[in-house]
């Protein structure tokens, strides 16, 4: 049995900045909702915190849609 030990670590190396990533973008889109929620109770309208948010929550879903579409197309 041979271990393809680079290949390995690509994968793993890989996989963990996809998961920092992931958690980045999910950890500013929860901010931003914060934000607008703050906003709002202040008066203001928050179209900034949600439209982060959105952006976000957006990318998070394209990253996990995708790495599904990898997973199930091989």
């Amino acid at each position: 049995m041979h271990i393809d030990w680079a290949a390995l670590g690509s994968v793993f190396v890989t996989a963990l900045a996809a998961v920092a990533v992931v958690t980045g973008l999910f950890a500013v889109g929860v901010r931003g909702v914060a934000a607008r929620a703050d906003a709002r109770e202040s008066g203001a309208s928050g179209t900034a915190g949600a439209v982060t948010a959105g952006v976000c929550f957006a990318a998070c879903a394209a990253v996990v849609l995708y790495g599904i579409y990898l997973i199930v197309s091989a």
